[in-house]
């Protein structure tokens, strides 16, 4: 009779037939069952919102990782001019370390009277406690111990300029990775009216002993931002109505023609070995060069950028005088 034949293959084995041999097996039930509410948008898996939710945060997370990251703990300013001119230009400091038996002259006794008159505390160490602090930099008995540097935010680098009362002028620098070449581009901003210095989070030097050291204490008057991408921080600035001034060493004009000194502007200087990079290259409105004398290659990072502030400063205050 059909279906009773016990010969191999006639009859399936137990257990081997797929889905449910009886009923629906709760399918049904379950089909009919709600899934609650609808999520919002932000919280959509895949979602274009999720995604763009998700994607600001991460760069809200990396813009303070990298504020964070480019100074882990105090920093000491080794050296006996260096100390004195940090506490001269009211370096926020929070200890003066004086070697044990040291020789003094007029900087250490004018060091320790200023730091004494400011709160400061004076701390007396052997010199192997001093060397260890300093990575045995060439301190000549005196460090000068500064917290960690505080980084503003980009934004208010373009509020404190627009405050002023001058056309905007602001530092942007791309890979300067020597802390020193950072610390005279400080200084030379400052002393040529520029607004504010703004460093990219990677491939980039912080504010570190050695920046505040070359800066002679002018980090401490003119503010620093960070930012997570320097491309995009440039374009958000031009959309601001800032114009962008790039200076390459193949620049298609030369600083003797910038017309646009006067106007809201962005210095960008390269790094110290390959200048820009593409991408900024191609952000910037003009790019300028510095012309040189023959078989000179090129100029430090620190240097051209004084070089270029010094000129846009001098048309700034020729067009005031008219």
């Amino acid at each position: 009779m059909a279906g009773n034949s016990r010969r191999r293959g006639a009859v399936r084995k137990p257990g081997t037939k797929k889905g449910a041999v009886v009923g629906s097996g709760g399918q049904r039930r379950k089909a009919l069952e709600g899934k609650g509410p609808t999520p919002k948008a932000e919280q959509r898996p895949g979602h274009p919102a999720q995604r763009r939710a998700a994607a600001a945060a991460r760069r809200a997370e990396k813009v303070e990782k990298a504020r964070k990251s480019k100074v882990e703990g105090p920093e000491i300013i080794a050296g006996r001019n260096p100390v004195v001119e940090a506490l001269r230009a009211d370096v926020p400091a929070t200890a003066l370390y004086v070697a044990l038996n040291i020789d003094t002259d007029d900087r250490v006794r004018e060091a320790v009277r200023v730091a004494a008159d400011k709160g400061i505390s004076i701390l007396e160490v052997p010199r192997e406690e001093l060397d260890r602090r300093t990575n045995r930099a060439v301190h000549q008995g005196l460090g000068l111990q500064v917290p960690p540097f505080e980084y503003a935010d980009p934004g208010e680098l373009l509020e404190i300029a627009r405050n002023s009362g001058d056309a905007p002028l602001l530092v942007a620098l791309d890979g300067v990775t020597d802390p020193r070449n950072l610390g005279a581009v400080i200084r030379s901003a400052a002393a040529f009216g520029a607004h504010g210095v703004l460093l990219p989070s990677r491939r980039s030097a912080g504010v570190t002993a050695v920046t505040w050291r070359t800066s002679a204490g002018t980090a401490a008057k003119l503010p620093v931002a960070v930012a997570t991408n320097l491309t995009r921080q440039l374009k958000e600035w031009a959309a601001e109505g800032l114009m962008l001034v790039g200076l390459d060493a193949d620049g298609t004009a030369d600083i003797d023609s910038l017309e646009l000194a006067t106007d809201p502007l962005v210095v960008v200087v390269g790094s110290e070995g390959r200048g820009l990079s593409r991408l900024v290259r191609e952000t910037c409105d003009v790019t300028v060069s510095i012309p040189m004398a023959p078989g000179v290659e090129s100029l430090n990072a620190s240097v051209a950028a004084g070089v270029l502030l010094a000129e846009v400063a001098r048309r700034r205050r020729l067009a005031g005088r008219v």
